[in-house]
């Protein structure tokens, strides 16, 4: 099975918590902090991996969680690092963040890498917080959450050259014969359902990939069909060899079908459009009157398509003079990444903790993940953790916002479950 396009959840481990402890020995009752920091979540990674073909493994599993981090310990012990989640993906992937649909990275070459998710950092101990003033501190900082998100994979063939042309005018025959690929072949449309990978190795040339791309459609720019499914995978491709049928024993007119493809190309890709086109007519051998593939290769040549190519795929008629020249314009043409416009690159976010500030029958109520986060760092229990605390919810600007919002002596403050009587 051919899976081409796959969604998934990732996320990356949390950061151990910095731990709370104070050196006790037998003549050390009373020994200073001595809480190790906590140690850094494990990062998800993607590698391009040549061994893998489709992206069916991510049928079966579809969440992908790294490591945490150790919690610190006594004795300035620090946690242990999270081990990074390693996720292998064939080589011509594209990563899109799936909320904003932009570009996260290009997996094409062996060994490429993408962390995808970094790993949260660790928190301090209570050590880090002790100073000639406050020599024992019992409060530690909490780790910081690990990254999580859903991406979408999008596997783009790494193919030299593609083979298009609408269903049934004989790219899957083409491809058999000048390769070792077995595709299915049948008289009936939408025969390939997915795209086929061959190697083309004949005397005096440099060997290359060719794919055999599934037919195309009118329409298929704007999704008719399985069109962009089939028009993604030509993006890669450096060479395309443009298959019509000059038999038209279907009842079809040459012309008109390699401009409606043509024309599919443009709608979806300048660029792709503007790719080097060489033009097989297919089915010679069932051509009867010769003067139909000359207007065919006039009204070609006209367009600015100077390569046309009389073949017979069954036959073998004209197949090598096709393949030749098809080397001949690669060993031109420089292998060059797939270009990402940067309006279409993903940006990471910088991780902030975030509040608001409600009233709620007179108390002042504060929520958000920075309140989540302060209340795991401190002890309420203690008059230096309190201190801290205070000293925290004045550093961040949220005394002030609560002044600026008319809070009194006496006024009521809570977080959470945790709630205290305001004095300025």
């Amino acid at each position: 099975m051919f899976i081409d396009r796959a969604k998934i959840f990732v996320k990356s481990g949390d950061g151990g918590h910095g731990s709370i402890s104070f050196r006790r020995e037998k003549y050390v009752p009373l020994g200073g902090p001595d809480g190790g920091d906590g140690g850094r979540g494990g990062d998800v990674i993607l590698v391009a991996d040549r061994n893998m073909t489709t992206l069916l493994d991510f049928t079966y599993k579809r969440k992908y969680v790294a490591e945490k981090g150790g919690n610190g310990e006594g004795s300035k012990c620090y946690g242990k690092d999270g081990e990074k989640l390693i996720i292998k993906v064939p080589m011509g992937t594209i990563v899109k963040d799936q909320e904003s649909g932009k570009i996260m990275a290009d997996l094409s070459h062996e060994g490429d890498t993408y962390v995808v998710c970094r790993g949260g950092k660790g928190g301090k101990g209570n050590a880090k917080y002790a100073t000639p003033t406050r020599q024992a501190p019992q409060f530690a900082e909490p780790g910081m959450p690990g990254e999580e998100r859903f991406i979408v994979l999008e596997l783009k063939l790494l193919a030299d050259v593609g083979l298009l042309g609408f269903p049934n005018v004989g790219k899957s025959t083409l491809l058999s014969m000048v390769s070792k690929a077995r595709p299915k072949i049948a008289n009936y449309h939408f025969t390939t359902l997915k795209p086929n990978l061959g190697v083309v190795s004949m005397p005096g040339i440099q060997n290359f990939v060719i794919a055999d791309i599934p037919g195309i459609i009118e329409g298929a720019a704007e999704g008719v069909g399985l069109g962009l499914d089939f028009l993604r995978h030509v993006e890669r491709t450096r060479v395309l060899i443009h298959v019509v049928d000059i038999s038209g024993v279907e009842g079809r007119d040459p012309i008109e079908d390699f401009l409606k493809i043509n024309e599919e190309l443009k709608k979806y890709s300048i660029k792709l459009w503007d790719r080097p086109q060489i033009v097989a007519a297919n089915k010679s051998d069932m051509l009867f009157d010769e003067e139909v593939y000359e207007n065919f290769k006039k009204k070609v040549n006209e367009l600015g398509y100077d390569k046309v190519f009389k073949i017979s795929a069954a036959t073998n008629e004209g197949v090598s003079d096709l393949m030749k020249e098809a080397a001949r314009l690669l060993s031109e043409i420089p292998v060059k990444d797939l270009e990402i416009d940067e309006t279409e690159k993903f940006m990471p976010e910088e991780k902030k903790f975030t509040y608001e500030i409600n009233v709620e029958d007179g108390v002042y109520v504060i929520t958000g993940t920075f309140v989540d986060r302060l209340l795991l760092a401190v002890n309420v229990n203690d008059p230096d953790s309190l201190r801290y605390f205070h000293k925290v919810l004045r550093n961040k600007g949220i005394i002030d916002e609560l002044v600026s919002m008319g809070i009194e002596d006496g006024d009521y403050v809570r977080l959470n479950d945790f709630e205290f009587e305001f004095l300025l």
